[in-house]
């Protein structure tokens, strides 16, 4: 939440898009996030795998939407409920899907996708952390501090590095370190 105060002082989220796109997942997150509690976590791990690469090339791919500020409300709700539930169930903040789909999808700029992202981030990581926490299983709050703190710093940091780099070459870095971490993921599942 706290990356999101520079992008939207700068005039980079699109707040009528990531509403809409964040109101459709967060009922979705929320029930997903309560269903993930059953699956085995290796199943999890190699599903986040699989859609991660998938993310990663669908960026690498010239986009086919066009670059617009006019956002269908039912498009931008539909693609938030498809990426609330993943959010929920892979128990991710979604930013790896949301900018892919804010791009690809509903045609953002990939400054305005990055920023707008963090709305959605923010509002289902919220609601997937809602229904987790109703589960019974003990949330590691030594873990997720630290984690949360290193993040607010990092967020300040490639902002400002976000600010020094075009978005199509801020595209193709986060593609091949998206598929990076996906390959990461995979071998963890083998081994």
């Amino acid at each position: 939440a706290t990356a999101l105060y520079a992008p939207g002082l700068d005039g980079l989220v699109a707040c009528m898009a990531g509403t809409l796109f964040a109101g459709g997942g967060v009922v979705r997150a929320f029930l997903a996030g309560t269903t993930a509690a059953h699956v085995p976590e290796t199943a999890l791990t190699a599903a986040f795998a699989v859609i991660a690469a998938l993310a990663a090339l669908r960026m690498l791919r010239p986009s086919t939407a066009e670059p617009t500020e006019g956002v269908r409300p039912a498009k931008a709700a539909g693609t938030g409920a498809g990426l609330g539930a993943v959010t929920g169930f892979l128990g991710v903040g979604g930013g790896f899907l949301a900018v892919p789909a804010l791009v690809g999808v509903l045609g953002l700029q990939m400054n305005r996708a990055v920023g707008t992202s963090l709305l959605v981030i923010t509002v289902n990581s919220f609601a997937a952390l809602v229904a987790r926490s109703g589960t019974g299983d003990d949330l590691r709050w030594e873990v997720i501090a630290p984690f949360a703190g290193a993040a607010i710093l990092g967020a300040w940091d490639g902002k400002r590095l976000a600010a020094k780099v075009a978005g199509a070459t801020l595209q193709r870095v986060f593609a091949f370190t998206l598929l990076a971490v996906a390959a990461f993921m995979a071998v963890d599942v083998i081994a």
